[in-house]
């Protein structure tokens, strides 16, 4: 499959790192790639397994996910037949495999990831509540980081407070980071300790202590995607960089720049915070296929991809493979008060929101205009990595790292476009901006 293209991947990755800044010049410029284990199952040119990962392209690697054991309260490995050794019971040694992309790049951080959507929030409550469960998950969390040769770890606990969490969640969840952290320095080599954080404002004001968070953890992974979805019974962009003009006010803050600036006046500093990108889309059923502008009335989750397979999202891989094979059935739009395109299909009535190499780039640029660490993304196992629509593979990830290395400024500075009438300049874009139909704000969702 990808593996004769990795050499290629690699080479240009040899050739890009000579010409980088070097350290001492280096700007925001992380770049953090979750790795999705479970991607190792995939079908057909979905399929994605350590060896398709480039060392060279990210910074920063996450393997993704771990779990909680709500029986014995350890940190709990989620599938040992792929991740563990033979002498632990397991077959294919993924973690190791992860950690040894650092033999081919000295300069990767890898990191091991805990948590995660479908882990919910319930058992992590239970654990941040009581110091001897906190006791136990944290020594099993050490000894997996260190048995393996991982860098630090990740927390994504989604949510403290929230989805079967309890309100005392986000006085435990400082205590559970505090006691991480006293324990991650006291190592001879110190573990890095980062976490996932929530984009919505809602999740941000139940979930987190900001100030007392700050000093605790080297970066913040910000999750600034997901902001609308097939929950919602109206198509809109799931992670749309500036705010819609036809938003009404509860849907004010749903947006990527909002976020990042709301953690910035909470007191997260620039130098730890990495914004996220999304590598897939999120998807729906037009209720009517002539009415496909966002805010259009949708009946449920838009039809599954090959690979993914879950109704209502699809990688970005599946969406320009899909567009390759489809052709004039989809239409793609790049709305002039929108900076991120969406397309329909009339055949099936689908309609999905999604980035692509433009609006990514311009989220990099804006990470960089704004002085932030860089840039995360979730997740490298749907970029186009084979790849199919691109002369490169990982397209979208290439382009973010395009825009984190020049200096700020300059004439791609993001300017948010306003809406009709007014004088805001919409993003540059290098595709034709076609005309649309936009549908009223529904008034219940």
């Amino acid at each position: 499959m990808y593996r004769h293209k990795l050499l290629l991947s690699l080479a240009v990755g040899l050739v890009a790192a000579l010409t980088l800044p070097s350290p001492a010049q280096a700007y925001g410029d992380d770049v953090v790639c979750y790795f999705s284990s479970w991607a190792r199952w995939r079908p057909g040119n979905g399929m994605f397994d350590v060896e398709d990962v480039d060392p060279f392209l990210c910074t920063h690697v996450i393997f993704s996910f771990t779990g909680l054991s709500n029986v014995t309260w350890e940190l709990e490995v989620l599938d040992p037949w792929n991740e563990l050794c033979p002498e632990e019971g397991g077959n294919y040694c993924a973690f190791d495999r992860f950690v040894a992309l650092k033999e081919i790049n000295p300069d990767l951080v890898a990191l091991l990831a805990v948590g995660g959507w479908r882990e919910g929030s319930e058992d992590y409550s239970v654990m941040a509540a009581d110091p001897v469960k906190r006791k136990t998950f944290i020594d099993s969390a050490i000894y997996r980081m260190y048995k393996h040769g991982f860098d630090g770890l990740d927390m994504d606990w989604e949510y403290p407070g929230d989805r079967g969490g309890r309100p005392e969640d986000k006085e435990n969840f400082v205590i559970l980071m505090q006691e991480l952290r006293a324990e991650f320095d006291k190592m001879t080599n110190p573990l890095m300790l980062t976490f996932a954080a929530a984009a919505g404002k809602a999740t941000i004001d139940l979930a987190y202590d900001v100030p007392r968070l700050v000093p605790l953890v080297d970066k913040w992974h910000v999750m600034a995607y997901d902001y609308h979805g097939a929950w919602e019974n109206f198509t809109h962009h799931h992670s749309l960089l500036c705010g819609y003009y036809l938003d009404p006010e509860e849907f004010e803050t749903f947006n990527v720049k909002f976020t990042a600036e709301y953690y910035l006046r909470l007191g997260v500093p620039k130098e730890k915070m990495v914004i996220g990108i999304a590598t897939y889309g999120r998807c729906w059923t037009l209720e009517d296929i002539n009415n496909h502008g966002i805010y259009a009335p949708a009946i449920g989750p838009g039809e599954a991809g090959p690979y993914i397979q879950i109704p209502g999202t699809m990688g970005f891989n599946e969406i320009c493979e899909m567009h390759l094979e489809v052709g004039d059935d989809c239409v793609e739009v790049r709305d002039p008060y929108l900076m991120e395109p969406y397309f329909y299909c009339y055949s099936n009535a689908l309609w999905c929101s999604y980035d692509d190499g433009d609006s990514v780039y311009t989220k990099g640029r804006y990470a960089r205009n704004l002085g932030l660490a860089g840039v995360m993304v979730w997740q490298i196992d749907t970029d186009d990595f084979q790849p199919f629509c691109y002369e490169e593979p990982f397209h979208l990830i290439r382009q973010v790292k395009r825009a984190l290395q020049l200096p700020p400024g300059g004439p791609d500075e993001v300017v948010c476009p306003g809406g009709p009438g007014t004088e805001s300049t919409p993003a540059v874009t290098t595709t034709p901006v076609p005309t649309y139909t936009s549908s009223p704000v529904p008034t219940t969702t």
